[in-house]
């Protein structure tokens, strides 16, 4: 039969085609591999159905690449035989194709850091990086090695595979008979590339997206297992707005969760000096003060300076990220807006009218600043710095002594903290003022003057986190000698957590755990809360401390008021996860699940049957959050005139 087949153009295509979905599902395997500890429940069989499952997306976005290709092979004329005519769409072949598996085996090294598949918002992303061509050459040739390897392999198979698949000219007897059949053959497929692409033959069927993957998980971070990143990509090509949800009346929904915050007569607004740390990366489990259960108690972390802070601080030992990315952390902190799903700024909703903490205070008269060692314009900072109505925004254009560069992301953290700590002198106060630091982000370089200074621990990032510990108390040990020191409120937090290397951080929940620390050197402020509370509580926090007296918006709560209403939203993949109190919900619209996660730190066991009290608490608190959230951002009213 194959003899009979080799060289027709048709079966030459599929078997085309086919080299790509077998490389697709080598791509996944290697996925897992290199992930596995972020799916700890691993079942061969129930892999097998991934694998499976994974199939009818693959197929759908190796159409969506393929289709000039496919096109070019069907056309019912006799030009498609001829050599150069084969050459030109095998390099078209090579080139879409060797693209698709570039994105897929990326998203190998890039997954740990994201925890889901990429979508079309990466280009928005790092569409401002001046730096791109150094980063990719040192993560291609140094970091990630392993997977350029593999993508060495996926080339090198598929060119050779191609090579072996010939296409032969038929000899034509009949010109009637034959441009009839190649022309059935050519709705055939056309068909069949367009159910392909929509994911089934019927109808009824609706395009498949992302979502559809949950058919054949247990669990929701297996849908990442299940999509590839060109499926991924090409279904987030047009981000499509929010649904008006309509779970409770306007009554009702306002009574579970109000993100306008009104203020509280008869205070008077205390202009306290306000700064904002947000650090790159840091995991909640660097902190060995954060961490006296690790290692039977003899766990110390990487961050000495913070953890002596920690003792004169006012700690959240139970505080989470509302997102995986840097680019959800600022609007989370600064704004009280949370990454639900993609990023705000990169969102459908970016160019909404936003409040800050910053641009409230401006206000009151605040000089209000935002400093990143980065070159000015990455990651969108600049731009939301300016969305958010902070008014002086200080970059490495500003800092202006390139022997400071660390040569990929920024200025090395320990210069740029002195420059933040020399300009903060010149503010006329009140002032609030926040940094972004940078060096704890991967490749992890350091100083040569320091290489080797600080603990290896067990991941690439310790060092680099030990670094910006040093870095933080240079910093504190500068400011501590100013006169405006006194009467200035420090908060200190990360934009999102980062790889981790204790079980207890390597679930969902923990995947988000990070840091607060609010530091009074009046000694106001002491002691640890162990409450849920998030990066969205910082701005009202702050705001409430202050006695803001005036109505403002904040999808956050009050950090130092405990109330039953404390709670913690983040998602992955579509999927909600919402925690109060004792427990955690995993939600969707199909189904969900609850843990207790006191008791059950590594999320194994669901107690929906066994608490279905608790668990219909968070569904309708999540429903009031989704409502609110889905609403404010359709209206553009997110902020209180």
């Amino acid at each position: 039969m194959y003899k009979f087949l080799r060289g027709n153009i048709y079966f030459s295509l599929g078997l085309r085609l086919f080299i790509i979905v077998a490389l697709y599902s080598v791509c996944r395997i290697a996925f897992y591999i290199f992930n596995a500890s972020a799916f700890p429940e691993f079942n061969f069989l129930h892999f097998l159905t991934l694998l499976y499952g994974g199939l009818k997306f693959d197929i759908s976005a190796i159409i969506y690449l393929n289709i000039l290709f496919i096109a070019s092979q069907i056309i019912p004329l006799k030009i498609r035989y001829s050599k150069r005519y084969q050459k030109i769409f095998a390099g078209i072949f090579f080139f879409t194709n060797g693209l698709g598996l570039a994105f897929n085996i990326a998203d190998i090294a890039y997954f740990p850091f994201t925890l889901k598949r990429s979508t079309f918002s990466m280009f928005a992303q790092f569409s401002n990086e001046q730096n791109l061509a150094e980063l990719a050459l040192k993560f291609i040739f140094i970091d990630y090695w392993h997977t350029t390897l593999l993508f060495v392999f996926c080339l090198f198979g598929m060119y050779w595979a191609y090579k072996h698949i010939p296409v032969k000219k038929p000899k034509i007897n009949n010109t009637v008979i034959y441009g009839s059949s190649a022309a059935v053959m050519m709705m055939l497929i056309i068909w069949f590339a367009i159910a392909g692409m929509r994911g089934g033959f019927r109808h009824s069927t609706r395009p498949i997206t992302i979502s559809n993957a949950g058919e054949y998980v247990q669990d929701p971070s297996e849908i990442n297992i299940v999509v590839n990143t060109p499926f991924s990509i090409i279904r987030t090509i047009k981000t499509k707005p929010l649904k008006e949800q309509n779970y409770f009346t306007k009554t009702v929904v306002d009574s579970l969760y109000n993100p306008i915050k009104k203020p509280i007569s008869g205070q008077k607004f205390k202009p306290k000096n306000i700064v904002v740390i947000i650090l790159e990366s840091f995991s909640r489990e660097f902190l060995g003060s954060f961490n006296p259960q690790l290692e039977k108690g003899k766990y110390k972390g990487y961050t000495p300076f913070l953890d002596s802070l920690a003792k004169h601080s006012l700690c959240f030992t139970n505080a989470y990220a509302n997102g995986r990315k840097s680019i959800e952390g600022l609007p989370s902190v600064l704004s009280s807006i949370p990454g639900i799903n993609e990023p705000f700024v990169l969102s459908y909703y970016s160019g909404n009218k936003i409040n800050s903490l910053g641009g409230l205070l401006a206000n009151k008269g605040y000089h209000t600043s935002f400093f990143h060692g980065a070159p000015n314009g990455s990651m969108g900072f600049s731009s939301f710095i300016k969305m958010a109505g902070i008014k002086h925004y200080f970059g490495k254009s500003e800092y202006q002594n390139d022997d400071d560069f660390d040569g990929i992301w920024g200025i090395w953290d320990e210069p740029f903290l002195q420059y933040w700590a020399k300009n903060i002198s010149t503010f006329k106060q009140p002032f609030f003022t926040s940094v972004f630091t940078l060096s704890s982000h991967h490749p992890f370089k350091l100083p040569v003057a320091y290489e080797g200074k600080f603990p290896k621990g067990t991941l690439p990032v310790h060092q680099n986190v030990g670094y910006t510990d040093m870095a933080l108390s240079k910093f504190f040990k500068t400011v501590s000698k100013s006169k405006w020191y006194k009467n200035t409120l420090f908060i200190i937090t990360a934009d999102h957590s980062t790889l981790a290397s204790h079980p207890e951080y390597q679930t969902s929940l923990g995947a988000f755990a990070v840091p607060i620390i609010i530091y009074d050197p009046s000694g106001n402020l002491k002691g640890k809360r162990d409450y849920p509370v998030q990066q969205i509580d910082i701005t009202p926090t702050i705001l409430n401390y202050l006695n803001f007296d005036k109505p403002y918006f904040a999808f956050g709560h009050d950090m130092l008021k405990p109330q039953k209403n404390h709670f913690v939203i983040n998602t992955i993949d579509g999927n909600y996860q919402i925690m109060k109190g004792q427990y955690v919900l995993k939600y969707n619209e199909e189904s969900s699940k609850l843990y207790n996660y006191k008791n059950d730190a590594l999320l194994k066991k669901d107690i929906s049957q066994n608490q279905p009290k608790e668990k219909q608490e968070l569904e309708t608190y999540l429903k009031a959050f989704i409502q609110q959230y889905n609403k404010n951002m359709i209206g553009n009213s997110l902020t209180v005139d």
